[in-house]
C-alpha cells in the first residue's frame, strides 16, 4: 500500500493529529480514510484519558466579534502551562470554538450544567405535547428519556456536532487537540452576547399605518 504526501496532508487538515500519526493510520487502514480517521480518534481518545486529571489552571479568556458587532463571545479555555497557552494549536482551537458558539449558540459547556429546574421545564413541555399527540401514557416515560437526552445534547456546547467539521462533536475536537499539544484542557465557560437580545422590539405595520394616514 502505497501512501502519498497528499493522502497524509489531507488526513492532518481532517483530524489535526501529527504527520506521522496520521501516515502510520493509512498504513494501518489500508490508505482509507475513513477508518483512519477512526482510528486516529481512538489513538487520541486514548492519549487524552492519560491527561484528563491533570489540573489546567493557565489558558485564556479570549473574546471573538462576529457580523459587524452583532454577536459577541467571551470564553475561557484552560490547559496547564502558559507556554501552551501561547501556542498555535491552543490559540487556534479558542478561536474555533468561539466561533462555534457565536454561529450555533449553546446554552451550556456540558450536560452536568443543565439545572435540576431546566430539566424539569423542558421535561414537562415535552410531556404535554406527547399526550396531547396522542401518545400512550405507558410509553411516555421511553419517548421522554429519549428526548430529553436529545434535546440536552443540542444545547450543550461539547455535544454539539463542530461547526467547521460536522463529522466530530466539539468534545472530539477537544479530545483530539489534547492529544495533539500533549496536555490537559478544558473549555471552563462561556458567555455569548446578541445586539438586542432580550429587548421586545417595535415592529411597524406598514399598511395599518399608510391607513391611518389615509383616514386621518
Amino acid at each position: 500500500m502505497t501512501v502519498t504526501a497528499a493522502d497524509v496532508k489531507e488526513l492532518r487538515e481532517m483530524t489535526g493529529a501529527g504527520m506521522l500519526d496520521c501516515k502510520k493510520a493509512l498504513v494501518e487502514n489500508d490508505g482509507v480514510k475513513d477508518k483512519a480517521v477512526d482510528w486516529l480518534r481512538k489513538k487520541g481518545l486514548s492519549k487524552a484519558a492519560k491527561k484528563a486529571g491533570r489540573i489546567a489552571a493557565e489558558g485564556s479568556i479570549s473574546s471573538y466579534i462576529h457580523g459587524e458587532g452583532r454577536i459577541g463571545v467571551l470564553l475561557e479555555v484552560n490547559c496547564e502551562t502558559d507556554f501552551v497557552a501561547k501556542t498555535d494549536d491552543f490559540q487556534n482551537f479558542v478561536s474555533d470554538i468561539a466561533m462555534h458558539i457565536a454561529a450555533v449558540g449553546p446554552q451550556f459547556v456540558s450536560m452536568d450544567d443543565i439545572t435540576d429546574a431546566e430539566k424539569a421545564k423542558e421535561t414537562q413541555v415535552l410531556k404535554d405535547k406527547a399526550i396531547e399527540e396522542g401518545k400512550k401514557p405507558e410509553f411516555l416515560d421511553k419517548i421522554l428519556e429519549g428526548q430529553i437526552k436529545k434535546w440536552a445534547a443540542s444545547i450543550c456546547l461539547l455535544e454539539q456536532p463542530y461547526v467547521k467539521n460536522p463529522d466530530l462533536t466539539v468534545k472530539e475536537y477537544l479530545t483530539n487537540t489534547i492529544a495533539k499539544i500533549g496536555e490537559n484542557m478544558v473549555i471552563r465557560r462561556f458567555t455569548r452576547f446578541e445586539l438586542g437580545e432580550g429587548i421586545e422590539k417595535k415592529v411597524d405595520n406598514f399598511a395599518e399605518e399608510v391607513a391611518a394616514q389615509l383616514n386621518s
